[in-house]
């Protein structure tokens, strides 16, 4: 459990509508999360989790409220977001790889895009990701030809080739067959081993036992609840958490 870390992000009193404030995807919503820390984010089907997660780096605009990272104010008008976006590794559910360029050029465009890396060092540093997921072997292949296992942990190492500070998952096990689930989820595992900072949005519940260091569980864009996975998978306080525990556990 991360004690003493400091805090990386803060969101205070985030609130996301739609359709001029007709639908509320975001009630208020308050969280801090800690360097190394993992918090798996969980809940129903519609209940914001994924719309907070892509708050995080402004995919998703707020309506009101502040984000910060690293104390630095995201939501200001101020700030150059792409600066910062750089820093927050983001896995989709649908990987989002680049269907006519390879796996290597799929990892390599942003760092050499963006002039953070040569040529040269993007294709050594992509080489060294590969090789730990164990796709060495594909990264000349196109996307078409990987398994939706292997989609995602090149995208997740795709995220990684940018050197980021913390990472965003948001369901990425949940487009897959249930055999590819394992590979990715190992490769998650292995990263939050070596101290990576990870919001994790899933329905993984053995994943979030084992692995998060918090749990926070969201219904109707609110966070109802959260605490160490013990309490919030075994012994949830709220009533709208117990409900959700009976049907997924």
């Amino acid at each position: 459990m991360v004690t003493n870390a400091k805090t990386i992000i803060s969101v205070r009193n985030l609130v996301k509508t739609y359709n001029g404030g007709k639908v509320t995807a975001l009630n208020h919503c308050s969280i801090d999360v800690k360097q190394g820390q993992v918090i798996a984010v969980i809940g129903p089907s519609g209940s914001g989790k994924s719309t907070l997660l892509r708050s995080l780096n402004l995919l998703e605009e707020p309506t009101s409220g502040q984000i910060y990272f690293n104390d630095v104010e995201l939501t200001s008008k101020k700030i150059d977001i792409n600066l910062h976006r750089q820093k927050m590794g983001m896995v989709f559910q649908h990987f989002n790889l680049f269907p006519h360029k390879t796996v290597m050029q799929n990892i390599t465009m942003a760092p050499v895009t963006l002039k953070l890396m040569t040529e040269e060092e993007a294709e050594e540093r992509a080489k060294v990701l590969l090789n730990r997921v164990g796709l060495l072997d594909k990264a000349d292949e196109y996307p078409n030809m990987l398994s939706g296992g292997q989609k995602q942990r090149i995208a997740i190492v795709r995220a990684l080739a940018m050197d980021p500070e913390v990472m965003l998952f948001d369901e990425p096990t949940s487009a897959l067959d249930p055999e590819m689930v394992g590979e990715v989820l190992d490769v998650m595992k292995e990263l939050a081993h070596e101290g990576m900072t990870m919001i994790v949005v899933t329905h993984e519940m053995g994943f979030a036992r084992e692995v998060a260091d918090e749990i926070v569980f969201m219904a109707d864009g609110e966070i109802i609840e959260r605490g160490v996975p013990a309490e919030i998978l075994d012994h949830p306080q709220n009533e709208r958490t117990q409900n959700f525990m009976d049907k997924v556990l």
